[in-house]
């Protein structure tokens, strides 16, 4: 069953909500989105519709939300100036939560992310199990975007690691560490949760799309409900990538010397047990999370050998199908 009503998209350019525009398209809906720049081609092409309109400016979004059922907000200022968090992610938000509710919007859904957590070893904790504690200016403003966005009866999705076509930070980062150090840190054994921006993007469609049966100020996890170690990630990354693996052993602690580029909390993401309890949200929308918590890598992989050069490593080798990684992997 669907919802009456048309659905209106903040940040349906960047990473997650370019994969969760084409998703909400392909299902016919009427989407609007609101953007500060022309939409790209292939997005007007499939029906959605422009709305100008800039989170800076809350006069620009007068209107924005007329006969819209479901607010979709994805946009979000990832690193910068903490002025410039804070105008985006809490002034914006706040401002585009006044107009929704001008309009009459009750349904608002908002993406934020397991960073508001903070640093520290996880293992299997569902939500109510976890008290955030951001340690950065992004995370902080993105809790509070969560906790107005709560306050008003929202639903908030909160996925870890996102991969996929697009992916300028998860993936390239790895890239960027086995560049420096072509080792395993630890033996590679530390144990995350990730989740494909494809598959993510389809859960958005089926919350945006359907009627809600969980209660108002509800936060989700939105992973792949099976975790997936490092060492897996990287060897079915290299397999799928026509990269090379790693080799050898080091300790994380000598390992953190030699990139003084990654924080503190960007390196423990790699190196330290990061896994959420993440079935629910699968349950709930009725969504079939895929085979296994890899299962994307493929549809990536001219993305991720370009990222991969840019990092620093040199392909060896012709891309495998993702099953064929994956095969590789257990054997």
């Amino acid at each position: 069953m669907r919802t009456g009503g048309g659905v209106l998209v903040t940040g349906g350019t960047g990473f997650t909500g370019t994969a969760a525009l084409r998703a909400l398209l392909a299902t016919g809906a009427d989407v609007r989105v609101l953007t500060r720049a022309p939409l790209p081609a292939w997005a007007l092409a499939a029906g959605a519709t422009e709305v100008r309109g800039d989170l800076l400016d809350p006069r620009s979004l007068r209107g924005a939300c007329e006969g819209t059922a479901t607010l979709l907000h994805l946009a979000a200022q990832v690193g910068g100036e903490p002025a410039t968090c804070e105008a985006v992610n809490v002034d914006g938000t706040r401002a585009l939560l006044a107009e929704a509710h001008r309009s009459g919007v009750t349904r608002v859904l908002h993406l934020s992310t397991a960073a508001v957590y903070g640093r520290g070893t996880r293992r299997g904790a569902r939500v109510r199990d976890l008290v955030p504690n951001p340690v950065s200016d992004t995370s902080r403003t993105r809790l509070r975007a969560e906790e107005l966005v709560r306050a008003a009866g929202g639903t908030v999705l909160r996925p870890n690691l996102i991969y996929g076509q697009g992916d300028r930070w998860f993936l390239p980062a790895v890239f960027r560490v086995l560049a420096t150090v072509p080792a395993w840190v630890d033996g590679g054994s530390a144990q995350v949760s990730v989740v494909a921006v494809d598959d993510l993007a389809r859960v958005i469609t089926a919350l945006a799309l359907s009627p809600w049966r969980h209660r108002p100020g509800t936060a989700f996890h939105v992973n792949h409900p099976r975790r997936t170690s490092y060492r897996d990630l990287v060897l079915a990354a290299c397999a799928a990538f026509g990269l090379p693996a790693p080799s050898g052993d080091i300790a994380a602690a000598d390992c953190r010397a030699l990139l003084p580029q990654l924080t503190d909390h960007q390196f423990e993401l790699l190196t330290q047990d990061n896994w959420y309890a993440s079935a629910r949200i699968w349950r709930h929308t009725h969504v079939n999370p895929g085979p296994h918590p890899l299962h994307g890598l493929a549809a990536a992989a001219a993305w991720y050998r370009a990222q991969a050069i840019e990092a620093g490593l040199t392909p060896i080798a012709e891309p495998q199908s993702n099953g064929d990684a994956l095969t590789r992997r257990r054997n």
